[in-house]
């Protein structure tokens, strides 16, 4: 089995790894005039290997060792990781709404770029506000816990 410092080191890596995917998934939002059925299912292809990335070390490596090093700092780092996770819970309450709302208007087969959203539903508003508190939450909740998990790798096992 490998020692400690290497699996530290593959989940830093791993975890760093997924925020280009969360950008280029962000920019492929940001960046569609209409957000088709081939926009939203591209979007979630480049998600979901920076979910994966991100996830599996946090679950497999990260939690079973939490009480081990239990401290200020590691508790501070789980804080934000798990309120990052909240946040992305927060998001998908919206997103699972406005995809509801999308697919029974035939807008992700037949999108037509005159229709106004918060047209198709009462509700559509707060659905798009919980999914832009929810992403952008997400964000920097997962950019502080990156920080100070990098911050914690460092002291603990390349210099110290």
């Amino acid at each position: 089995m490998a020692d400690e410092t290497t699996l530290a080191t593959l989940a830093a890596i791993t975890v760093t790894a997924s925020f280009p995917f969360y950008i280029y998934g962000a920019w492929i939002m940001i960046d569609a005039e209409t957000v088709s059925w081939d926009v939203l299912v591209y979007h979630l292809k480049i998600i979901f290997p920076g979910l994966v990335l991100n996830t599996v070390p946090v679950v497999a490596w990260m939690l079973p060792r939490l009480f081990q090093q239990l401290n200020g700092l590691s508790a501070l780092h789980a804080i934000l990781g798990l309120q990052a996770y909240a946040m992305l819970v927060f998001a998908l309450t919206g997103i699972v709404r406005i995809f509801q709302a999308k697919w029974e208007a035939d807008l992700y087969r037949d999108p037509d770029p005159d229709v106004s959203l918060d047209d198709l539903h009462e509700n559509m508003g707060a659905w798009r506000g919980r999914l832009r508190v929810g992403v952008f939450g997400y964000v920097i909740f997962w950019i502080l816990a990156w920080l100070l998990g990098i911050y914690r790798y460092l002291s603990g096992y390349v210099l110290g």
